[in-house]
């Protein structure tokens, strides 16, 4: 849109006289937005018009679907560190981002979603494409607003991008009436730097960490459990330092893989339902356990009531509301990981548990020779997916960018790939989404270029998104896929056999040629079914410059353990 300056000698800034819709766009360049995902439709048109005149400046992607657009702005805002940003239009445009928006909140994912919405006087009459998007995603969301007047709309959004990455990150939306879309005003853009009665960093209580270097300083067999917190607050160092000086193993959340590298020797391993077994026996083993953002949900702690009752609990967040939620602590921190972590590190002694580490050593060889015997035993000539993701590890170091969708694959790759960078795995933990990994490795790879990243599917869930192969094609977007094919929805299927009996209701899957599907799309693709042609057609993947995907018939009825099995104490986990 054409826009007029006026000179005013009471403002130091320049203000713009436009419409609300080219507002919109200037607020997102106010706060260095490079990137939107999203899908144009009538109520939104206004926005998209005035964004046609910025496609120097602002890169849009146009995706298949609004939740692919969601689930790419969540890639893309995971491995960055920035806010996502999307676009969506009025009623089933607005809905289709609902899922994503609730993946976002529970993952604590920042994003800014702008919905166009019908004009004001329509508002409650049912017109046409028409919903209460306000009501709809109010329990999806961290905040959101709806906006009616031209005026109102970069205040809105300074306050949404600072309410989305302030404090624990979350999903924000803005609602937008197609006449303040249209209506004129003068310009002006003010960052927002704080919300009366929102404090997102809570203050440091200096007594708090004492308390917990105490318990930490007396601890004979102290276990650490890190979670997504760490990299959210950029606390990487600190966790280092910290994790150095006083000796303790380090064990991980599903999403505080990367936050600690994997090839550290006081890594352990991950916690949780199909976690490491020796991480979730020694969580019921040890004398002192300290928690580091992370939300101790039912998949890490098994049965509650049975959970490190032996142990004194720290629990270091920067959620007021996380603390004692779940599990009573000793010793709770309500802060940052990063200040907390850095100035815990100068309360702590400098200590040495070799002889604990050496326990969760032995309890990982046992671990890993039970599976090896077990899946040898039972699918020996078969390709199997902790082959393929373990040779895929050593190909890459442990230093691509991984994005995995939902199930058997999701709990392998977790497992066995050594993740030895932060912010390389991107799933979704707190939902379990189908279908996210596909547009998620779109957001994760225009995030990060120069990176490899590679998504991780199932059959069943790479059905779910496969049109977003079109957004892949139309970008020329190097994303890498492994489409682990079992014919079967796995997970549920794992569960009918251990649980139901074998009785496999629904969960037999039939899928199209995935090589030829990806080369309609014009994308490279290569089928495996032997292991001895898997590291080559790995090599093949990891050294095409665009997209390849890479279609891996698994065996079918193999199983992902260790297991917790759900209502036992993380102490009964299964290896076989």
């Amino acid at each position: 849109m054409k826009t007029t300056e006026l000179e005013t000698p009471k403002q130091t800034s320049v203000l713009l006289q436009t419409i609300g819709a080219d507002a919109v766009i200037q607020s997102l360049k106010a706060e260095g937005v490079k990137t939107i995902f999203g899908y144009p439709g009538g109520a939104i048109m206004p926005i998209y018009d005035a964004l046609f005149d910025y496609l120097e400046e602002i890169n849009h992607v146009l995706t298949r679907h609004e939740q692919g657009a969601i689930h790419a702005a969540q890639g893309y805002a995971r491995t960055s560190g920035k806010t996502g940003v999307v676009f969506a239009t009025s009623g089933p445009g607005a809905t289709n981002l609902i899922t994503g928006l609730a993946d976002a909140l529970i993952d604590s994912t920042p994003l800014v979603c702008i919905t166009g919405q019908v004009a004001s006087h329509l508002l409650g009459t049912d017109a046409f494409q028409e919903t209460d998007v306000m009501g709809i995603s109010m329990p999806v969301t961290k905040w959101n607003c709806q906006v009616t007047k031209a005026a109102d709309i970069a205040p809105a959004l300074a306050k949404a991008f600072y309410i989305a990455s302030s404090g624990r990150p979350g999903p924000v939306l803005v609602d937008i009436t197609k006449d303040a879309q249209f209506e004129k005003l003068v310009f002006s853009y003010e960052k927002c730097t704080a919300v009366r009665s929102f404090q997102p960093i809570p203050k440091m209580n200096v007594s708090q960490l004492q308390a917990a270097s105490k318990l930490l300083n007396h601890a004979k067999k102290p276990l650490m459990i890190v979670g997504q917190g760490i990299m959210l607050s950029n606390a990487e160092e600190e966790l280092l330092a910290f994790a150095e000086k006083t000796g303790v193993p380090v064990a991980s959340t599903l999403l505080g893989l990367g936050a600690f590298p994997a090839n550290h020797p006081q890594f352990v391993g991950m916690v949780g339902m199909h976690g490491n077994y020796a991480p979730n026996v020694k969580s019921n083993e040890c004398d002192v356990l300290l928690a580091v953002g992370m939300r101790f949900d039912d998949r890490v702690t098994g049965d509650v009531s049975r959970y490190a009752k032996q142990a004194k609990v720290v629990h270091i967040d920067i959620d007021a509301a996380e603390i004692n939620k779940i599990i009573k602590a000793n010793a709770p921190v309500l802060a940052d990981a990063k200040e907390a972590l850095a100035l815990l590190t100068d309360l702590v002694e400098k200590q040495n548990h070799q002889r604990w580490l050496d326990e969760f050593q032995q309890a990982k060889e046992n671990e890993l020779q039970v599976l090896s015997r077990n899946r040898n035993k039972d699918f020996s000539d078969e390709l199997r997916m902790d082959l393929v993701i373990d040779l895929l590890s050593q190909k890459t170091n442990g230093n691509a960018v991984i994005v995995t969708d939902v199930g058997q694959h999701q709990m392998m790759a977790a497992q066995f790939y050594q993740y030895n960078q932060t912010k390389s795995n991107v799933t979704s933990g707190g939902l379990g989404t189908m279908g996210f990994a596909l547009p998620a490795a779109i957001g994760a790879k225009m995030a990060n270029p120069e990176k490899q990243v590679i998504a991780i599917i199932g059959d069943g869930g790479f059905q779910m998104t496969l049109q977003e192969l079109g957004t892949i094609m139309q970008n020329n977007i190097g994303v890498k896929i492994i489409i682990l094919n079992n014919g079967y929805l796995g997970m549920v299927r794992q569960w009918q056999q251990m649980f139901f009996e074998k009785r496999y209701s629904f969960t037999d899957i039939q899928s199209p040629d995935f090589v030829a599907l990806a080369a309609s799309y014009n994308i490279k693709g290569l089928k495996v079914e032997k292991q001895e042609d898997l590291s080559h057609v790995l090599d093949q993947l990891l050294n095409t410059e665009n997209a390849f995907l890479l279609e891996v018939k698994v065996a079918k009825e193999d199983n992902v353990f260790p297991m917790v099995p759900t209502g036992a104490s993380v102490a009964e986990i299964r290896l076989q």
